[in-house]
This record gives structure tokens, C-alpha cells and sequence, in this order.
């Protein structure tokens, strides 16, 4: 065995040693190069160890080694910032400002001759000091002969706004154009020829009104002047003047104060000549804390000139807040004398007869209380009752010889008034709106058979939606129930007065019939100058009455542009 392992290292070492000589060749000598060269470096000397120590420490020394400094000590107060300090708010670059446009001209014509023209033009955006014009001109022609109307109204204001008081001015101008063209249908030919009326206003207001301000211990005043003149195309006048004056004492949760009135005018025509006078004074105290405002007083009422009587009344007033913005209970208690004038009757009915009865109104005891609120964002809603008793409450009557002229007479006594009034509010959102509101009442006269031209049931509701910022829609209704009228068969005046107490074989009930009137109109924004409008009244056509003989006009429509600047 050791004989084999010999033999193949013997074998092993051979073949390597053939190998070895076969690349071990000679190859020929290369030619060779002779060159010196020499290397030049930077000198470093090498220093010994012995060298490097060039001192050695003293171990025996042990003194502390002192370092001498010159300086001085400053006071100076410390700062602490762990405090929030207040953000600086980053100025913005300056807006542009927005141009206002608040004058415009408005006109218009459509069926029934309608003429339309208005404007209004006012001062700039000045807080302080603001003033302002006002222009409207409307008619219109009915079917019937000389159907004709038209008004016409000039104002102009001002307000100036100090650091305590706002003064307020106003003047203002009105006219009432038309014609006595009531109708029988029983004998047309009765009014052949409608006279003309013409109903000239003019008034000046002022006012001073002290700024509000959160002190609980301050006074506030205010002071109201208002003077007006009206005539009308006859022999009708009448003046005016209206003295206001308001004066409240803060203390803490209480008010006192004083509200005074005087009433100062005087209504003449050819055959009559009224001086009519009023002096008011209402002290009374108020609290108001905690969802409670109750307002204690009383109205003291003098009248002076051709009526001459004292009077005193309650003035109380009570409002309490259940669910805050949501529910409120209020009620009141208060009596008063009403002024009757020629101005408050020609606003309610403008074809008065000449020779007009002044005589005040006294409301003996006025009882009335409900709720209010709102039933969440967009929905408001209130609703009350009341019940009040009128001595003398005036009533219009067709005259017996101008049976197309009204007369004033009076319901001699005391008659009891029991209504109910509701109003809603539904705003669903900024484009879409709902009003209405509706008033029932029960009349139950003191000498008079009824009381004319008194409705027992009146709805009115407005309706508006914004379908883009250019198109905008609204909607309107008035309905109204049957009311009665009295046509006298006979001349019941005794030396041109009405009797206090009426002679029923005299006189005939007619029913006025109650109406429904529809409205629409529409607005269309063509740029930031101009709009286009459109609207159309009496949608159904329906020839009703307010006042017996006096139909109104049907079915109209008009429209026009506006330019603003």
C-alpha cells in the first residue's frame, strides 16, 4: 500500500515538472535603457522623543492658578415672553372700492292707457350725512266713460347723523286726479257727465332722535314735528300740526318716561268749519329683564276746539318670551281718541261729497293678545285677538242726491268689534318667499243697521322667487268677503245733518259682493344699468267693487325698462 502511494506521488511530481519547463521557455533579451533619475522631496526633519518635552510640569506646585477679568454689571429688567402675545393681522392690499348705484329712472305703458314714470336719485355712501329725491307718476283709464285716475308723488328727504343726535327731514308732495264716474247699473243715464276731483297734500316732517346708547342709566329723548296742508278741486280744506315729544329714564332694569302728543288742526269747506285739537300725555314705567317686558301706564287725552271733553285710559302692554326666539305670549289693554280727519278719510275712500262731518272716534277699552315667533331659520309666524269698543265710529254712506258722492255719518253709541288677525312668514331661501296674512272680524253696531262697508273676512299674500340673478318673479292676491252698503230711499237729512238715530223706513241694505284679485309681475336684470319689468293685475277679469257704483278696472298689463346710475 505505501508502495502505491510512492509511485503515484513520483507520477504526480514529473507531470508538474514538464509543465513547468514547457512555460519556463528563454525568451530573446530586449534592449536595454540606461537613465538615472533623481528624486527630490520636502525635508522633514525627525525629531527625537526626547526632544518634543521642552518643559516639564513641577509636580511640587500646587497654587491655584487665578485668570484676572475686567468687567461691569448691567441692569436690565427681565422679560418674560411665555405669555400669548396678540397676533398682528397682516395688512391686506387695498379692495377695490364698489361703485354704488343707488339713483335709477323707471318707465312704462300697457293696456288700459297705463302711463308709468319714476325715479330717485340720492347722495353718495356718506354715513353721516345722506339725502335723497323721490318721483312717481301713475295712471290709468278704465272702460267705463272717464273711468280716469292718476297720482302723482314729489318728496325729498335728508339725514344727518351726529355723534348724539339724527336729525331727519322730510317734504313731500302728492296729488289724487279723478273723476265722480260711478254707475247705476239700475239707471245709467243718472250720471251723464262725472265731475273732476282733484286731491292736492303737502307735508313737512322733522325729526331728532338722540343716539342709543348701553349705559343702564341713560336718557334718551326724541322730538317730531309733522304739518300738512289738503285741498281739494271744491271748496275743501284742511290743516294740520302733529307735536311729538318722547322722554325715557334708564335706571338699571327699569324705564321711566313721558310720551306727549298734540294734535292741532282745523276743516273747512262752504258750509262747514271744524276746529278739531288733541293733547296726549302717557307717563308710564317699563321692565325689561329675563325674557319679561311689561310697560304700566296711563293715557291722558284732552281735546280742545269744537269738541271739548278729559279723558283718561289705561296704557298697559305685556310680552313674555317662553322659548326664546321661538315662542312669545304678548297682550295689551289701552284706550284712545281718535282724530278723524279729512286726510285719513280721502285716503280711504277719495269720492267724498263736500260738506264732510268732523267728529272724533273714542276707542273706550281695546283688549288684544296672541303669540309670536319664529318655527326655525326662514319661518316666523304671529297671531292675536281682539276686542274693542268704538263710541262714535264713522261710516261711509252713498249721498241721496249725488248718489255716486259718499257721506261721512257716525254709529251714534257704543259698537263691539271682535277680530281675529294672523300673519305668516316663509322664507325657504334667499330666492324663495311667502307672505300672508289674514284678518276676520265681527261687527256688532250701536245704532246702525250694519257696519257699511266693513268686510268680516280679508286675505292678502305675497309671493316672490329669484330663479337666477337675472330673472326674478312675484305673485300677489287680495281676496275680500261681501260687505253691506246703505241706499237711502228717501233724503234722510234734517237741515243737512243726519239724525243720531236712524229711520229705517229711509233707507235700503245693499250687499257689496266680495272679489278676488290675482296679480303677477316679472323682472329681468339685462346688465348692472339695465332691467326690463312686467306687470299684469285683475288676472281674473272680474269688474268688482270696494265702494257701491264704482267698479274697478279688469284685466291690465304693462311693462317698461329702468336705467341705474
Amino acid at each position: 500500500m505505501r508502495l502505491h502511494k510512492i509511485i503515484y506521488t513520483t507520477l504526480i511530481v514529473l507531470t508538474a515538472g514538464s509543465f513547468a519547463t514547457k512555460a519556463q521557455d528563454v525568451k530573446p533579451p530586449e534592449k536595454t535603457v540606461t537613465e538615472e533619475i533623481e528624486v527630490i522631496r520636502p525635508y522633514k526633519p525627525v525629531l527625537a522623543d526626547a526632544v518634543k518635552l521642552r518643559r516639564s510640569p513641577d509636580l511640587n506646585n500646587v497654587a491655584t492658578y487665578k485668570a484676572k477679568f475686567n468687567y461691569a454689571l448691567t441692569d436690565r429688567k427681565l422679560e418674560l415672553n411665555s405669555d400669548i402675545q396678540k397676533l398682528q393681522a397682516q395688512q391686506l392690499a387695498d379692495e377695490r372700492a364698489a361703485v354704488l348705484i343707488n339713483n335709477y329712472v323707471k318707465g312704462g305703458v300697457g293696456s288700459l292707457g297705463t302711463v308709468l314714470a319714476e325715479a330717485y336719485v340720492g347722495t353718495g355712501k356718506d354715513e353721516g350725512l345722506q339725502a335723497g329725491a323721490f318721483f312717481r307718476h301713475f295712471s290709468q283709464a278704465g272702460k267705463l266713460y272717464k273711468q280716469n285716475e292718476s297720482t302723482q308723488q314729489l318728496s325729498a328727504f335728508g339725514r344727518s347723523i351726529g355723534d348724539k343726535t339724527t336729525l331727519n327731514g322730510r317734504v313731500n308732495f302728492e296729488r289724487h286726479g279723478l273723476y265722480f264716474y260711478g254707475i247705476d247699473e239700475a239707471n245709467p243715464t243718472l250720471n251723464p257727465d262725472p265731475e273732476k276731483q282733484a286731491i292736492n297734500f303737502f307735508e313737512l316732517e322733522g325729526e331728532a332722535i338722540n343716539k342709543f346708547t348701553n349705559d343702564e342709566n341713560a336718557l334718551s329723548y326724541a322730538a317730531k314735528v309733522n304739518a300738512y296742508l289738503l285741498n281739494d278741486k271744491f271748496s275743501a280744506k284742511e290743516n294740520a300740526i302733529t307735536l311729538t315729544g318722547y322722554l325715557n329714564k334708564r335706571i338699571s332694569k327699569f324705564n321711566l318716561g313721558l310720551a306727549a302728543a298734540a294734535e292741532l288742526g282745523s276743516t273747512k269747506d262752504v258750509n262747514t268749519s271744524v276746529s278739531n285739537n288733541i293733547l296726549r300725555l302717557n307717563p308710564y314705567i317699563k321692565l325689561q329683564a329675563n325674557g319679561v317686558k311689561i310697560t304700566a301706564g296711563i293715557n291722558f287725552v284732552q281735546e280742545f276746539g269744537e269738541f271739548s271733553s278729559t279723558r283718561i285710559f289705561p296704557a298697559v302692554t305685556a310680552d313674555f318670551t317662553l322659548i326664546p326666539d321661538f315662542l312669545q305670549i304678548f297682550g295689551e289693554v289701552k284706550g284712545d281718541v281718535n282724530r278723524n280727519s279729512l286726510k285719513n278719510f280721502t285716503d280711504e275712500n277719495p269720492f267724498l261729497n263736500g260738506n264732510i262731518a268732523i267728529q272724533n272716534t273714542v276707542e273706550k277699552m281695546s283688549i288684544s293678545g296672541g303669540i309670536k315667533g319664529t318655527g326655525g331659520p326662514g319661518f316666523g309666524y304671529k297671531a292675536r285677538f281682539y276686542s274693542k269698543r268704538i263710541t262714535d265710529m264713522p261710516l261711509f254712506v252713498n249721498n241721496f242726491t249725488n248718489f255716486n258722492k259718499f257721506d261721512v255719518i257716525y254709529d251714534f253709541g257704543t259698537m263691539k268689534l271682535l277680530g281675529l288677525e294672523g300673519e305668516i312668514s316663509v322664507q325657504v331661501s334667499d330666492n324663495l318667499k311667502w307672505t300672508g296674512k289674514i284678518n276676520m272680524e265681527d261687527y256688532k253696531p250701536a245704532a246702525e243697521q250694519e257696519s257699511y262697508y266693513k268686510p268680516q273676512l280679508r286675505i292678502g299674500s305675497n309671493f316672490s322667487y329669484t330663479y337666477n340673478k337675472k330673472l326674478s318673479f312675484s305673485a300677489n292676491v287680495a281676496i275680500q268677503d261681501d260687505s253691506d252698503a246703505k241706499v237711502y230711499i228717501s233724503d234722510p237729512q234734517i237741515l243737512g245733518i243726519y239724525p243720531p238715530i236712524p229711520d229705517v223706513t229711509k233707507e235700503t241694505l245693499v250687499t257689496v259682493k266680495g272679489f278676488v284679485d290675482l296679480g303677477v309681475g316679472a323682472d329681468y336684470k339685462i346688465n348692472n344699468k339695465f332691467s326690463a319689468f312686467a306687470r299684469a293685475t285683475n288676472l281674473l277679469n272680474t269688474n268688482y267693487s270696494k265702494y257701491l257704483y264704482y267698479r274697478t278696472n279688469g284685466f291690465s298689463i304693462f311693462g317698461g325698462l329702468s336705467y341705474s346710475f
